[in-house]
């Protein structure tokens, strides 16, 4: 999310926030403040929702291997571009929406970044999955490179060091991650209902760590109906050890019968060394206390790497974290940052601003990896998340949750499948016929005289009834009903969509557009390798890191 959503200028107490629980932003119950918001006033505070989009895809030839050539030039400068940038690899693209109010202008904006980039790949496809395939030598994944500045060096360096610790083929999986904040008018009616007992800046932060708990306490949510990777190529898992009871269908095809996110299990974006971090949730200054410690907490596996070995540089430090980027986790908190600011320094200096969730796969039913009617069920999921009570969460209770997203992650379309609950055992299915009726109400608000809100409700209701409607319960109909290979079935999609984008109308002053930014970031670079050429890269990191708060 590049454009600053919201909340400018605000300060935050750190103190004040410590010394007040979060009972003190007691909430009335959650169909009271639907109905508080029912007024045309209100409706309008509930619909000034902002909202960024940022995809992930990898660049892949024509026979569908991964691309090893570097990133485009006609699309500019990845360390500088607000658009068009990489993640871990020069082949992983990522597009980054400016932030919108509406949803579709948002899509149609992601879309055309796909459109004009497609059109510059010089015959090249984007990978329509999450899980990547054909991989010919994990060796040769190109790290991405950011030029000759410290600023890009050092963003170089962390994707090596990732790949030192984790390997580089988990690192070229691809995902979207959507950034949501709510209006300034919500957050004034929401602090005239609380006993102000906190200053109003301070109370934006302790909701949003609100909803950050409400949602990790539902994100299993997300992998059942989006989750979109049961299954994955042979070749994803050569040479790692896994105790996952694939099942085997096509010619080198693996898929467990009920799971919904690979991406998201022990296969994918997770992190051994930081299960014991226990960072908090529970407060922003208990949230940046755990995040700091754990930028300067050692690790001996990671030491045994080395950090500059033979006056080669091989991680940026030998700690649980290299940088605050590392911590995975599927929902953040957030705020745009100013030049050179880390982000937990952007959250101690005004709050949090915006929060990005990170636990969606990429859709491949839809060209751009996301389809309207997810972005709508988004948004009365974090509504539901951020107007619902929020209590402190316990060790006892983060252990509950992490069972429950493995879960569903593994076998979250098992019929009769049962997650954990503080006083025992609950069905997913009636766990989550329970939510919808809460969203329903919302969607109802939310549409006034129009259906879309409840359409989208409507349309992934039949999901929680028939678990063949998720994304990953279609998915695992492709591949095992129709008897399709996997890379067979997702190079079919690469082809279908490289065609869809090629043929998409782009206007002349939207292409223009693209051009002049393409051309403008590259300038930017340049600019910013001039004026650090003077200092030496070694005192840069040394002073990176000599400032960490």
């Amino acid at each position: 999310m590049k454009d600053k959503p919201q909340n400018k200028g605000l300060t935050v107490n750190l103190v004040a926030i410590a010394n007040h629980q979060s009972e003190k932003r007691k909430l009335k119950p959650f169909n009271e403040l639907v109905q508080h918001f029912s007024d045309a006033q209100g409706r309008a505070a509930l619909l000034g929702m902002l909202r960024g989009i940022e995809r992930e895809a990898l660049r892949i030839d024509e026979s569908g291997y991964l691309a090893l050539d570097g990133h485009p030039l006609e699309l500019g400068s990845a360390l500088t571009h607000s658009r068009i940038t990489t993640d871990y690899s020069e082949a992983l693209l990522e597009f980054i929406t400016p932030v919108n109010n509406q949803v579709g202008p948002l899509l149609q904006g992601l879309t055309e970044t796909h459109a004009f980039s497609v059109r510059h790949l010089h015959g090249q496809r984007l990978w329509p999955v999450s899980m990547p395939c054909y991989v010919k030598d994990e060796q040769n994944i190109p790290v991405a490179r950011y030029g000759t500045s410290n600023t890009g060096k050092m963003k170089t360096l962390y994707r090596k060091g990732l790949t030192y610790r984790y390997g580089a083929l988990m690192q070229i999986i691809s995902g979207v991650h959507f950034n949501f904040s709510v209006s300034q008018e919500l957050w004034q009616s929401l602090y005239e209902l609380s006993d102000k007992s906190v200053s109003f800046e301070d109370f934006i932060s302790e909701s949003y760590f609100g909803l950050i708990r409400n949602y990790r306490r539902l994100v299993w949510v997300l992998p059942y109906l989006f989750g979109a990777s049961p299954a994955l190529c042979s070749s994803f898992i050569k040479g790692q050890k896994t105790d996952l009871r694939f099942e085997k269908s096509g010619r080198g095809t693996l898929y467990l019968p009920y799971a919904t996110s690979l991406r998201m299990s022990d296969l994918g974006y997770t992190n051994k060394e930081q299960e014991d971090l226990n960072i908090s949730y529970n407060s922003l200054p208990e949230y940046l206390a755990g995040v700091r410690a754990a930028i300067k907490m050692p690790s001996a596996n990671f030491a045994n790497i080395g950090v500059k070995v033979n006056g080669e540089y091989r991680q940026l430090n030998a700690n649980v974290l290299q940088i605050e980027n590392e911590f995975y986790s599927p929902i953040r908190a957030k705020r745009v940052t100013k030049s050179g600011e880390k982000p937990s320094e952007a959250l101690a200096r005004a709050g949090v601003e915006y929060i990005e969730v990170r636990a969606l796969d990429v859709n491949p039913f839809s060209p751009i990896g996301i389809e309207e009617n997810q972005v709508r069920f988004l948004d009365l999921f974090l509504l539901y998340c951020l107007l619902t009570e929020s209590p402190k969460s316990d060790a006892a209770e983060e252990a509950r949750l992490s069972a429950n997203l493995k879960s569903v992650v593994l076998e979250g379309r098992k019929p009769g499948l049962e997650l954990l609950t503080e006083t025992g055992t609950r069905s997913l299915q009636t766990w989550l016929l329970d939510l919808f009726e809460h969203l329903d109400s919302l969607a109802k608000l939310l549409d006034g005289d129009k259906q879309d809100y409840q359409a989208a409700l409507a349309h992934w209701r039949e999901a929680v009834n028939d678990p063949q409607k998720t994304l990953s319960g279609q998915v695992i109909q492709q591949l095992i009903t129709n008897g399709q290979d996997h890379g067979q079935w997702v190079m079919s999609l690469a082809q279908q969509y490289h065609q869809y984008f090629m043929d998409y109308p782009l206007s002349a002053e939207v292409v223009s557009d693209y051009q002049a930014e393409a051309q403008a970031s590259l300038y930017k670079q340049a600019d910013i390798e001039a004026a650090q050429s003077a200092v030496s890269f070694d005192d840069y990191l040394t002073d990176y890191f000599g400032t960490s708060s």
